[in-house]
């Protein structure tokens, strides 16, 4: 369960992102599932503008893309719950079990990160736009009424499911990290704990390491703090 040059597994990531997109691109899912699988992978790094070949794999020109070999996929959820067919650490076997975990993967990015990456867009990108200004107010209550929703089914339970991390708690985890410019995880106890939770596996702790470091490798002469 390590970044390794000759792994089998191969997925895609960016060697450089701007500051405020480090540690969440969606490579880090992936990432992720691998260090929890226990799975060697390497890592083929890409420039912003990616040639035009790349397209042939991924029709949308984003990261990641994954081959092991046998498949050849893209689409964090899709890859995500691949690797959790692999691995019974990831997606439990019996099959109530088995779909509940892959349920919260759908709601994690149907459900709540379009809410969620509408109010980080927003406050990123067309923060100085009047527009924006009118429409964030309703952005945000409308990402704190999906937070509302995860926080009550979460209640006292440690994952979304129970006593058994899963997939579903994975891609939730992730989707949450992209509220990290603001306090609206923070306003929800059980939210907050279980995000802290995810983050503190040393599954996570590896890849997102992995990530950062590959950025760091990658920043221009100068900019290194």
């Amino acid at each position: 369960m390590a970044l390794i040059d000759n792994a089998t597994v191969e997925i895609t990531a960016f060697k450089l992102v701007p500051e405020f997109a480090q540690g969440v691109v969606r490579d880090l899912r992936v990432r992720w599932a691998l260090e929890e699988a226990g799975l060697d992978y390497r890592a083929r790094l890409l420039d912003q503008v990616r040639p035009a070949e790349y397209l042939r794999e991924q029709p949308f020109d984003q990261v990641p893309c994954f081959n092991d070999g046998k498949v050849r996929i893209f689409e964090t959820g899709a890859i995500v719950q691949y690797l959790g067919e692999q691995s019974e650490a990831l997606l439990p076997r019996d099959p109530q079990g088995k779909y509940r975990a892959i349920q919260w993967t759908y709601a994690a990015l149907n459900s709540v990160e379009p809410a969620i990456l509408n109010l980080l867009l927003i406050d990123i990108f067309y923060a100085g736009e009047e527009w924006a200004k009118l429409r964030r107010p309703g952005a945000e209550e409308f990402a704190k009424l999906k937070l509302k929703r995860v926080s009550e089914w979460l209640g006292d339970k440690q994952w979304l499911e129970g006593d058994r991390f899963t997939i579903g708690d994975l891609l939730m985890i992730t989707v949450l990290r992209f509220l990290r410019h603001t306090d609206l995880v923070a306003g929800f106890a059980n939210l907050a704990a279980f995000q802290k939770r995810g983050e503190a596996r040393p599954a996570f702790q590896r890849a997102l390491a992995d990530q950062l470091a590959a950025y760091k490798q990658h920043e221009p002469e100068g900019e290194a703090a």
